[in-house]
């Protein structure tokens, strides 16, 4: 391989087309538009790609069925007993940020479960969204505790200011 012909062909700045500078461009007259149509003018916008020329698109014709949870399901890092009792030392303290650090609850989630699958053989004080029965029983047989991190607090439905009540007199 010839390392002087490798950007050969390979332009990293592409001049703007230039269009409607007379005829010796072979851009003038018409532009590139061609003659008359829908799209000949100025402002006309082209439609997207899903426009079918005014026939009923695909999408619309296609039954809709099925359903997904997806809009507002939440998302949660699950975490086995006998991955803490591998990873954490006696008397350690797990949370979102610890469980992060060790690498047991990666990338992006609305939280962090506790299920019971595996032996538990350390005192450990667990703060996590969520436990499964066996989970709580076993971190408890050990002399540690379970304590659930409350979740983010629900919306204000109303919008308006409440009045204040009249006073009396």
């Amino acid at each position: 391989m010839d390392l002087s012909t490798v950007h050969q062909g390979v332009h990293r700045l592409k001049r703007k087309k230039r269009v409607g500078r007379g005829p010796g461009s072979g851009h003038g007259k018409t532009a590139t538009r061609g003659s008359k149509g829908q799209y000949a003018s100025a402002g006309a916008n082209r439609p997207g790609p899903t426009f079918e020329g005014g026939q009923m698109p695909l999408f619309r014709r296609i039954p809709k069925r099925g359903f997904s949870h997806a809009t507002w399901a939440k998302v949660y890092h699950v975490v086995n007993v006998g991955d803490l009792n591998r990873v954490f030392d006696n008397g350690a303290t797990v949370d979102p940020e610890t469980l992060k650090a060790a690498g047991l609850a990666k990338g992006p989630a609305d939280g962090v479960r506790i299920l019971g699958d595996g032996a538990l053989e350390k005192k450990l004080l667990v703060k996590a969204h969520g436990f499964s029965k066996s989970a709580i029983e076993k971190i408890t047989a050990q002399g540690g505790t379970a304590e659930v991190i409350p979740g983010p607090k629900k919306p204000v439905k109303n919008k308006m200011k409440p009045r204040a009540p009249k006073q009396p007199g």
